[in-house]
């Protein structure tokens, strides 16, 4: 599941290009016609950058994510012969950290934390042949990825808020300052991606920011049922069929049991959505084969009928589906 990068200034409509999550989709959709692909992630696929350095159409339609020398070596160990130069974007760790590093706040990904560290990569990614950085990424998920109207949860859900703004601020300092240091090293960089569906306001404010890539706010799965700063019409669902009528006010459906990554809790779970009124058995909840259903609305359904769920996570309901259709209106 892509996610559409969204620029100022640059592109139709203000959309520039697509982020993708492994080397073999981001080349399948430059096969497809994408002509600005980034990989979000690292890559350990030796086949996909022995494919990418072997064509001149995909080497310039796909960036790299790097922060490692280490990541470099393994795509010139797997060029094969394929001469084109890889087109790299350097990642920036966005995480808070205080007391002297002892409390770190936000997700671990890169290892270039100061702006010193990135230009230095910088610098080791120029002076490789057959590599040109071309653009930074510093994804702040604990601000665009972390609810802060948890329900139930209103003292958990202020002491996001208050973290949320100190890293804001923060952030918006050093990523000036990253930038600042690696234009000296590459002055004709060609994008700083930032930010997600969860902090698009706040970074699209930041100047040393160029495009923002916003994924899961196109879906909005049940996860963004708790921000403050986003609302959004759920538009993404899955159907399960009914197949059993246990008893009065009980419906079972087949399947279900699709819970989301991260840390393990009831938030990561999908929810019934429609016929409205259905909840889960607190005995069983959502199962591996089969899925009790219970509430009035459950006395209407029939065998064969569909129960339409949310899913946690946005991407996440692309791993367990071949294909999404697209409905418009009333079609």
């Amino acid at each position: 599941c892509a996610a559409v990068r969204c620029s100022r200034g640059k592109g139709r409509d203000g959309f520039t290009g697509i982020m993708s999550f492994t080397l073999d989709e981001s080349l399948w959709l430059a096969r497809s016609g994408f002509d600005d692909v980034l990989l979000a992630y690292p890559s350990a696929d030796r086949a996909g950058y022995a494919e990418l350095a072997a064509d001149p159409k995909l080497a310039a339609a796909v960036t790299v994510m790097t922060d490692d020398p280490a990541q470099l070596d393994l795509i010139d160990a797997s060029r094969a012969g394929g001469g084109e130069v890889v087109r790299v974007c350097l990642e920036l760790d966005t995480s808070l950290r205080l007391f002297g590093g002892r409390v770190r706040v936000g997700a671990r990904r890169s290892p270039l934390h100061s702006p010193a560290q990135v230009a230095e990569f910088a610098r080791a990614v120029a002076r490789r042949p057959g590599f040109r950085v071309v653009g930074v990424m510093a994804y702040e998920g604990h601000v665009a990825g972390v609810g802060d109207a948890v329900a139930g949860r209103p003292l958990r859900s202020r002491a996001v808020r208050l973290m949320q703004a100190a890293a804001r601020r923060e952030l918006a300092g050093r990523r000036a300052a990253v930038v600042a240091a690696v234009r000296e090293v590459v002055p004709d960089l060609e994008f700083v991606n930032g930010g997600g569906t969860g902090s698009v306001q706040h970074t699209a404010a930041e100047g040393a920011v160029t495009e923002i890539a916003a994924g899961s706010g196109l879906y909005v799965p049940r996860l963004f049922d708790n921000y403050t700063s986003f609302r959004g019409r759920p538009s993404a669902l899955f159907a399960l069929p009914v197949v059993r009528r246990p008893g009065v006010g009980v419906v079972t459906v087949l399947g279900g049991g699709y819970p989301a990554s991260g840390a393990a809790g009831a938030d990561r779970l999908p929810v019934p959505y429609l016929p409205e009124g259905l909840r889960y058995d607190p005995q069983e909840g959502p199962g591996e084969v089969q899925t009790p259903l219970l509430g009035p609305p459950a006395d209407d359904l029939l065998i064969g009928d569909k129960v339409w769920f949310r899913h946690a996570k946005a991407g996440e309901l692309c791993e367990r589906f071949d294909a999404l259709h697209l409905v418009e209106g009333d079609a």
